[in-house]
């Protein structure tokens, strides 16, 4: 039965290495990948290729004018084609650039073929200068459709965030505080070492020393492996074992909801920190606006928050690159008659009974903030000072509901 392994990545140089890794330790193995940089001259190009080079090559019209949307119309036809005639053992999708792995898992899974891996490719030395761009995809050359208005800070870390397999170029530049960097910003990972092109292994040495300074690691998500774990198969390289470790894309989305996130934990390595903060009391709408800059200056961010003004809505809070995105996620589940909890996924109730405060429910503050250099004392006095104070706090919610909405405009209301 053909399986599937979707390999992303906005790092094109490792992501090329880690399909190169898989295309010659798995037999049978072919990668598919469409490159829509084509797609101003109303094309996207399809290639197929094996260990030994090009298979096939085609051409999908654009459709509606977006060049993601050939592929989605494009990408399964093709993988449907490839597990009718039997002779491919593991499909590779090589994701072009910019194309997010969380879209393109969900095409493969609701076309029910077997989708057993997400793999960002990474060069740990590039994670913090692509964490801190803020220029738009667009003016980079990398926009999957004209209409679209992502950067690259947020569109790489929404890459590295999602896939439970990191594969991990060897980079001379890369040193000590990249890695921890990595680690922290998303430490449930399963981090497999792939060299820089160099099929021989030898290019792992560096990371493997690494994990071997590092204390031992539990089991990954969805039963994968951790970090250096010793289970692999004698012989076989661990990116192999990690395309058919299976992949679950509803538990993947359910770890990115910001209201059930698996979010950092407390962390300091290496000149790297990690802040956790959470409290039980509204931000005054105001004073957070006036604090936002101060607020966005560590390289990644995120969690969800509760605006006095807004009680019963459940905010999306995501920093890259210096920019804020805040979304509005729905409502908390406090507000919520009971019997609209059956509606509710089970994910998301667990995640918020775990969490459940007798006055408040799940209403909360729950931040993370990862970076070098962080000034952790600085940005909790930040935060604390942006709560209600308490005589806001005791006029109740009646009287929140009345200031000013300085987040209006961040939520286009």
């Amino acid at each position: 039965m053909l399986s599937v392994a979707i390999v992303g990545g906005l790092h094109a140089d490792a992501r090329r290495a880690a399909v190169d890794r898989l295309l010659a330790e798995v037999p049978g193995s072919v990668a598919l990948h469409h490159d829509l940089a084509t797609a101003v001259q109303g094309t996207v190009v399809r290639t197929v290729r094996d260990r030994t080079g090009i298979v096939s090559a085609g051409e999908a019209p654009l459709v509606n004018d977006c060049a993601c949307c050939a592929l989605r119309e494009d990408l399964v036809p093709e993988l449907e084609r490839l597990a009718a005639d039997g002779l491919t053992r593991l499909a590779v999708v090589e994701l072009w650039d910019s194309v997010e792995p969380k879209a393109m898992a969900e095409v493969v899974a609701s076309a029910d073929l077997r989708l057993t891996a997400v793999i960002t490719a990474v060069d740990p030395a590039l994670v913090l200068p692509y964490l801190g761009n803020g220029d738009d995809l667009a003016d980079a050359g990398l926009a999957a459709a004209a209409t679209d208005q992502r950067t690259v800070a947020d569109t790489f870390a929404r890459q590295l965030e999602y896939a439970p397999v990191l594969a991990l170029a060897t980079s001379d530049d890369a040193d000590d505080e990249d890695r921890a960097l990595l680690a922290q910003l998303h430490p449930t990972a399963r981090q497999v070492p792939i060299g820089n092109g160099d099929l021989s292994g030898r290019g792992d040495r560096d990371w493997e020393s690494w994990f071997e300074r590092r204390p031992a690691e539990g089991p990954g998500p969805a039963g994968q492996a951790g970090p250096g774990s010793a289970d692999s198969e004698p012989g076989r390289h661990p990116l192999a074992e990690a395309a058919f470790g299976g992949f679950d894309v509803e538990a993947a989305a359910a770890a990115q909801h910001p209201a059930c996130a698996l979010l950092p934990a407390e962390a300091d390595e290496c000149g790297v920190a990690t802040l956790v903060w959470h409290r039980r009391r509204p931000f005054h709408p105001e004073r957070l606006y006036a604090a936002l800059e101060d607020l966005c200056c560590a390289a990644r961010s995120r969690g969800r928050f509760w605006l006095a003004d807004r009680p019963d809505t459940l905010l999306h809070w995501d920093a890259a690159g210096g920019a804020l995105c805040v979304e509005n996620a729905g409502p908390w589940l406090a507000s919520l008659p009971d019997a609209a909890w059956e509606l509710v996924p089970p994910v998301r109730r667990a995640a918020a009974a775990l969490d459940w405060h007798p006055e408040h429910g799940d209403c909360c503050q729950h931040l993370v903030f990862t970076s070098p250099g962080l000034d952790r004392d600085g940005l909790e006095l930040l935060l604390e000072s942006c709560l209600l104070t308490d005589a806001e706090y005791a006029a109740g919610r009646t009287a929140w509901k009345q200031l000013p909405p300085a987040f209006d405009s961040l939520l286009e209301v």
